[in-house]
């Protein structure tokens, strides 16, 4: 009879950890459609093929350079492990959680999230770590990066944090609860619309331009791994011009990289050089480059990249190739996608991995 009990008890445990498990795959948001920042971070660790180039920081690198034509003209393996409003510290714990699976010979930073020295934002901290697999990295992360009004516990069970989703919850969820479709193209975020740009307010004088203590820290222990793990740190300034990027800040950044014996390339100087029209090569009015853009840096950046640092053309390698093939055919398909529909609609409906209607 005992142990009748404690099976019946086993099995009333195992079911309902399963039942919460599942509630819990169910309310947490899928990140899908519209704002799929959100599916980023985790998407790379789909990914089959190795990358010796491995961007890390904001939308200023994951809207800003496109990797499948880095691909197609140097053969050059990238991936962005990028996310919305990416912190610094959270950028190096990604690129502690990435030296798990590869050492990539190559890692860019984009220097813009340096003007934030604390935590911001629980939506933006949910979409950079929420994706992360477990480890030390993550929960490093999460402790950096918490608000005052957060709690760890919430992001160990999502479930405390997303219960009240109920009323929320969409076809989506219901079709995503147990898997994803990529909603990027190696960590790059497509938008072909065009949005031309416009003028951006003129910038507010600081009360001190000194880059903050913490953002500056990390930005030291980023370069203090790659240079353990013998990999090039490369800074870099997208190109676009908003948020206001202060002389005073590139100055800083400037020595940081003289300092450390790094390479510091600011692009907004040279927009003409790339070939960047911001008439036509943005989607939001300036703030980031559509694919027409993401394309032209893609190449300038990939042009430089081979000519400075010894990267191997995989294009030559069959098996990497091939798998480069669909992600190709992936692009190509989504960029049909999103003219077709603003052909018909005039406006993108979905920014996520949708097939092509016909």
């Amino acid at each position: 009879m005992r142990k009748k009990r404690i099976i019946s008890a086993a099995v009333v445990a195992v079911l309902t950890v399963a039942c919460l498990y599942v509630l819990q795959r169910l309310v947490v948001p899928k990140y899908q459609r519209g704002i799929v920042e959100g599916s980023m971070v985790e998407e790379y660790y789909r990914d089959e093929s190795p990358h010796e180039v491995v961007f890390i920081g904001d939308c200023e690198v994951y809207e800003n350079f496109s990797t499948i034509e880095m691909w197609r003209n140097y053969g050059i393996t990238s991936y962005i492990r990028g996310s919305a409003q990416q912190l610094v510290w959270q950028s190096y714990y990604l690129l502690e959680d990435t030296l798990r699976y590869e050492t990539p010979k190559v890692v860019v930073f984009n220097v813009l999230a340096l003007k934030y020295n604390e935590p911001q934002n629980e939506a933006y901290n949910r979409m950079s770590i929420d994706g992360m697999k477990w480890s030390e990295a993550k929960i490093d992360n999460i402790k950096a990066s918490m608000t005052k009004e957060e709690s760890f516990i919430d992001y160990v069970f999502p479930l405390l944090r997303y219960h009240s989703r109920w009323s929320e919850l969409t076809e989506d969820d219901f079709k995503h609860i147990f898997s994803k479709d990529l909603v990027t193209h190696n960590g790059y975020y497509m938008r072909v619309d065009t949005k031309p740009q416009g003028e951006f307010p003129s910038p507010l004088p600081l009360a001190d331009y000194t880059l903050g203590e913490k953002a500056m820290g990390y930005l030291q222990k980023m370069a203090d791994l790659c240079k353990e793990n013998g990999i090039e740190l490369v800074l870099i300034k997208a190109p676009t011009e908003y948020p206001h990027w202060y002389d005073e800040w590139d100055v800083q950044v400037k020595a940081f990289a003289e300092k450390n014996g790094l390479n510091y390339i600011n692009y907004i100087p040279l927009q003409e050089e790339i070939g960047l029209d911001m008439s036509k090569d943005t989607y939001d009015a300036g703030l980031h480059l559509n694919t027409q853009g993401a394309e032209k840096m893609a190449d300038y950046f990939g042009r430089w990249l081979k000519d400075n640092y010894d990267l191997t053309d995989y294009r030559e390698d069959e098996k990497i190739a091939g798998i480069w093939k669909e992600k190709i055919d992936f692009y190509d398909e989504m960029k049909e996608q999103q003219f077709y529909e603003l052909n018909k609609y005039g406006e993108l409906k979905s920014f996520g991995a949708n097939a092509i209607e016909k």
